[in-house]
């Protein structure tokens, strides 16, 4: 397990050439809605599982990437993989973690494998979260991988700890007399941070970011955790091509900033430093919401100036908080 003294290894890099070699632990095959963000995820991040020197081994918890991918009787993980309730992701890690240490003990197996856990926001933020509490703070070894979409998608778009400010679902719909839900999400990233270790936001997007901080969580000593950007084209009512030009969005609006943090240590990655550094480039949250249908009702049938300008806000101050910790702008 971890021990107190633990430090962040020495960051990586990444050969987009070499990664196009690796087969991904997530194949095709799948059935994921086109243009899901989490399937993306998955691919990139098992990719970088499979560049370290160690096997890997993945824990799943129900949500829509498990339940997708592993219709019986198909699976389309090449990986180990464990599939837990809603709930428990960070238990079912800790006892998998626990076993195979007691079998390198005995000999039976020459290393503990990286383990790698993948769970939704509802099964993070809400659901998962006193078990995988519990699980960073008896110091037990894996990275958590949470793609937020914003939302209880595979049960039928309800609201989450992480659905956005304003966004509409099933439990929280957006009409004249309530533009979408009223609360803000969860800061998922400052209560991991809390629990001591390192703590990553990425996006598939920028594959080459995600892949480092993936296999840099893996390479810890003791848990790591990830939030990564996962579009959901059916809850946010948006296109199915559009993953990419709305990750980027995310990030060029400041709405979801690429960084890490370890203690006292915060590092923007690029491109949200290269925001930091020419805040001409910071677009306006506007161009988010408009690109996205869960947001419409904010501009018909009347535009809600002061819900757009009350989230610009929000997103503002995290911002301005965010560059006033970092260290390297």
């Amino acid at each position: 397990m971890a021990t107190v003294e633990a430090k962040l290894p020495p960051k990586i890099k990444i050969s987009l050439r070499e990664a196009a070699m690796v087969q991904p632990g997530f194949t095709g095959g799948h059935r994921l809605c086109r243009g899901c963000g989490a399937g993306v995820v998955a691919r990139q991040a098992t990719i970088a599982g499979k560049l370290g020197d160690r096997p890997v081994v993945v824990v799943n918890a129900t949500g829509c990437l498990e339940v997708a991918s592993t219709i019986y009787p198909y699976n389309a993980w090449t990986l180990p993989w464990l599939h837990n309730a809603f709930e428990n992701a960070g238990a079912t890690a800790s006892g998998a973690e626990a076993a195979f240490r007691a079998l390198q003990k005995k000999g039976l197996i020459d290393q503990v494998p990286d383990i790698i856990v993948f769970g939704g926001d509802g099964g993070t933020f809400d659901i998962g979260l006193q078990s995988l509490s519990g699980a960073i703070e008896r110091g037990h070894d894996f990275l958590y991988i949470c793609y937020n979409n914003g939302g209880y998608m595979n049960t039928g778009i309800q609201r989450s700890g992480g659905t956005p400010f304003a966004a509409a679902t099933t439990t929280s719909p957006g009409g004249e007399v309530i533009p979408g839900k009223p609360q803000f999400e969860k800061d998922i990233i400052q209560i991991m941070w809390g629990h001591d270790i390192p703590v990553y936001t990425a996006s598939p997007a920028w594959p080459k970011d995600l892949m480092t901080k993936v296999r840099q969580g893996l390479d810890f000593e003791g848990p790591a955790f990830m939030l990564v950007d996962a579009v959901c084209p059916r809850g946010w009512r948006t296109p199915d091509n559009s993953m990419i030009k709305l990750s980027k969005l995310a990030v060029q609006t400041c709405v979801f900033p690429l960084y890490q943090a370890y203690k006292d240590e915060w590092l923007l990655s690029q491109p949200s430093l290269a925001i930091a550094k020419n805040p001409s480039r910071k677009k306006p949250v506007e161009e988010l919401l408009k690109a996205e249908g869960r947001f419409i009702h904010l501009f018909k049938p009347k535009y809600r100036k002061e819900v757009i300008e009350a989230y610009q806000r929000y997103v503002d101050e995290k911002w301005e908080r965010l560059i006033a910790r970092a260290s390297n702008v």
